[in-house]
């Protein structure tokens, strides 16, 4: 971390409130609860981040907060983002403490997060996500976002007409479609030609994870893209020769620092990029833009669903996501 001595740590918790239920496969989502780390050195500098975290394997606020906790004294003494990929356990903890630590790099002069990894701080395209609805609601809701991309949830149950409505509302947009595990391998390779004649662009962790093997063999005629799949590095060999994408999130990674490492591995090994969020106001999303400017894919709206946001926070405008001008928010 460099001269500026002791470091203290400190933890915020808060719940965002939906603009309305979000429906997906598995679950129907009102709120968002996170965490938010402060770094301080003894200047009076301070470094911000926050997450989400993991839901669908177990993390909460409690989790969360007790990993910050474990991790306070060695962090307080300096250890750096690539002592905790050692010292603390992937997850929601470990990546607002790796954002609150770029942050204050940043703010000591050590350089932004963005110019330290080669790229610019450039506005995004982002998709719109639309959670599980029926399909008139759909050809409304798409009609009405006017946006480039839309990311469309779906679960087993009469996803194609689903999909169908949001192609007739959106005739112009990319389609990205995300069952959330939720098709058995025979109905994704019953749909996927019909979704390709619909010209959906990516289907995303359309199968459960442990049912990969079953796609040993067959070509999907639309790029398949693994979510819940794909942890880490690791996990790639799970992907390799059956899909086409990774989607990387950085509380599944446990902070940018490894994210970035994991995005290094896939494309060496030929694996298209997605950014993709688990929830959260701008804070939380603030550092996946650094790795949003090397993907194919962007899904960092996630505040659009929450009633109030940080302020400054991220602009939305017609799929386009930008920072605050100024670093007040992160980096």
């Amino acid at each position: 971390m460099g001269a500026g001595g002791p470091l203290r740590l400190s933890l915020a918790t808060a719940r965002w409130e939906f603009r309305e239920p979000f429906v997906i496969s598995r679950a129907t989502i009102t709120t968002c609860d996170t965490i938010e780390v402060a770094v301080s050195d003894t200047s009076g500098l301070t470094g911000r981040g926050g997450a989400h975290g993991v839901p669908y394997a177990g993390e909460t606020l409690a989790t969360m907060s007790r990993d910050v906790e474990a991790a306070r004294e060695a962090v307080e003494a300096g250890a750096t983002r690539e002592d905790l990929l050692i010292l603390m356990p992937a997850g929601g903890a470990r990546s607002a403490i790796d954002a609150a630590l770029w942050d204050l790099e940043a703010k000591r002069g050590e350089g932004d997060p963005f110019a330290r990894n080669g790229v610019a701080a450039n506005p995004v395209m982002s998709a719109r996500t639309l959670g599980i609805r029926s399909p008139d609601q759909f050809e409304q809701s798409a009609r009405a976002e006017r946006a480039h991309a839309l990311k469309l949830k779906v679960g087993a149950d009469d996803p194609l007409a689903m999909i169908a409505g949001a192609r007739r509302g959106a005739p112009e947009a990319s389609l990205i479609v995300d069952p959330n595990q939720s098709w058995s391998p025979a109905q994704l390779k019953q749909l996927a030609p019909q979704l390709s004649d619909l010209g959906v662009e990516l289907i995303e962790q359309p199968i459960p994870v442990g049912a990969e093997g079953e796609l040993d063999g067959w070509v999907s005629p639309i790029p398949l893209c693994a979510d819940e799949l794909v942890d880490d590095i690791a996990d790639l060999d799970k992907a390799a020769g059956r899909f086409a994408a990774i989607n990387i999130k950085l509380d599944k990674a446990g902070g940018l620092t490894a994210a970035l490492r994991l995005a290094d591995a896939a494309q060496a090994r030929g694996f298209d990029l997605m950014i993709g969020c688990m929830g959260g106001p701008s804070l939380v999303m603030a550092p996946g833009m650094v790795l949003a400017q090397r993907c194919r894919w962007v899904d960092l709206d996630a505040p659009l669903f929450q009633l109030a946001d940080n302020q400054p926070g991220f602009t939305f405008q017609r799929g386009t996501v930008a920072r605050p001008h100024l670093p007040d928010l992160w980096g």
